[in-house]
């Protein structure tokens, strides 16, 4: 499954960025950037080892864009091992330190643009709460790779419980020779044991590893869709069996609402169009599913359970997003309406492309015990030019609202607090990382260093970060964000 291997470190490398909560949180000391021999920024560059890290490069398979596409594995990455911290044990990667066994005939590289991303996002995603990798620090270098221009190197350091993915199954159970899958039974019972002890006495682990999974990723697509969140590249090789978002390559937040907003240039049939996620994640555990079917007696029963587990993804998808828009418009009691509600609301943002984040945010302070066309309302009202079609849904709002007894949205109002904590007034837009990268590629790397900072507290009003959460200039809509990285 793995392959023991030297990394290919940067030259003359320098820090762009670091995670000193990320390092604290696992019960590092507060210098941990100045350990020496070796020291930690070459350590984290890929230059040297500290005792006891024997970096390897894991395989596996996949479907890429919904076709399979054999053997794959980390072309890029490498383990350094996995330590015990306060937050458990976590897994601790390199990203971009040179060619592996699985790195296809390219040159293992991560670039300063990509690895500026996956950094700032990754954290971004941690601070809107949601499942995903952890980003520790960012290192690069004046060393040039060549991508579609001449671009320089730069390694992120990750964090996870395990990087294990979909892909991983799908490897072992394609290649199990003659009807035995030793290797695939061996990696369900690692996941099992070290990750989901809660199943160690299941009955049959390959159907509680597949519930597992489904509630997860049933569970993480709410949590994207609720943000506005676009991965890029839902191919199986890319899904966490761990239900954490893994593999920032051309992701990107939703600016003016559209549903099928592509992010990836390079996905020209929008296969992993905003929409479309939830039916993907479906479709990839089934991917899972079937890798698991040869650990499972051949029989109907067994697939008929496998069936059955596969079936609650769409009622648990459906409940955690119902879950989601009702937290997002307020509502701290259900009614059978609700979904039509938040649906209505949507459709109106698509039919304007009113933008996501600031919608929601605005909502927060809208005055339901007064008209919508008050001036006090006019902050979200202006938003939509079918000024007949918001105020109609906003007097369905304010009687949904009436019946919980939650029409006051001012400062002292549960209601409105409550929508604070799950409407971000800070997302990672596609300019604002731009921006950053842009200065760090010609020497300044305190932008990257601020926006992570900021997007520690996504729901907090920060002093002088107003233009962070603003609207996104009229330049950010030529930005394309591919595969490249």
């Amino acid at each position: 499954m793995a392959t023991a291997l030297g990394a290919q470190g940067l030259h003359q490398p320098r820090w762009v960025a670091w995670n000193d909560a990320l390092a604290q949180a696992m019960g590092w000391p507060a210098d941990w950037r100045s350990a020496d021999a070796p020291s930690a920024l070459d350590v984290f560059s890929g230059n040297a080892l500290w005792p006891g890290m024997e970096p390897v490069a894991t395989v596996y398979s996949g479907h890429q864009f919904g076709v399979w596409a054999g053997q794959l594995g980390d072309g890029r990455v490498l383990l350094l091992g996995d330590l015990q911290t306060n937050c458990g044990a976590q897994e601790i990667q390199l990203k971009g330190a040179g060619a592996t066994p699985y790195s296809r005939r390219a040159d293992g590289r991560a670039v300063l643009r990509s690895s500026i991303r996956e950094f700032l996002c990754s954290e971004a995603m941690h601070g809107l709460g949601i499942p995903t990798t952890r980003a520790l620090c960012l290192t690069a270098s004046a060393q040039a790779v060549r991508r579609e221009t001449m671009e320089t190197a730069a390694v992120v350091t990750r964090v996870a419980p395990s990087f294990i993915r979909f892909g991983h199954f799908e490897h072992f159970a394609h290649s199990g020779e003659n009807g035995h899958h030793e290797v695939l039974q061996s990696l369900l019972d690692f996941v099992i044991e070290h990750h989901l002890a809660e199943h160690r006495q299941a009955p049959n682990r390959a159907l509680a590893l597949l519930q597992s999974a489904v509630d997860r990723t049933a569970d993480l697509m709410a949590a994207w869709q609720a943000v506005g969140f676009c991965h890029g590249v839902m191919n199986t090789d890319n899904m966490s069996i761990l239900g954490l978002t893994i593999d920032y390559g051309p992701f990107g937040f939703l600016d003016g609402f559209d549903p099928q907003h592509i992010c990836n240039h390079s996905d020209d049939r929008g296969r992993y169009a905003w929409q479309n996620q939830p039916q993907i994640g479906y479709w990839n555990l089934h991917a899972l599913a079937q890798a698991l079917m040869p650990l499972l007696a051949p029989s109907k029963d067994a697939e008929q359970a496998m069936v059955e587990v596969l079936k609650s993804y769409e009622q648990r998808f459906a409940d955690a997003m119902r879950d989601r828009w009702r937290a997002k418009l307020g509502l701290s009691t259900q009614q059978p309406d609700d979904g039509k509600l938040a649906v209505d609301l949507l459709s109106l943002m698509a039919e304007q492309r009113a933008d996501f984040t600031i919608t929601f945010r605005r909502l927060c302070d809208y005055r339901a015990d007064l008209a919508p066309e008050v001036p006090a309302n006019a902050p979200l009202r202006d938003l939509f030019l079918n000024r007949p079609g918001f105020d109609a849904w906003a007097r369905r709002y304010a009687a949904r609202l009436a019946m919980e007894g939650g029409t006051d949205a001012s400062a002292q109002t549960p209601r409105h607090e409550r929508m604070r904590r799950v409407n971000p007034l800070y997302i990672l837009r596609n300019h604002m990382a731009e921006t950053a990268i842009r200065r760090a590629q010609a020497g300044e790397d305190s932008e990257v260093r601020r926006l992570h900072q900021l997007l520690q507290r996504p729901f907090d009003e920060q002093a002088g970060c107003e233009l962070d959460a603003d609207f996104p200039p009229d330049w950010a809509q030529a930005i394309e964000v591919s595969c490249s990285s």
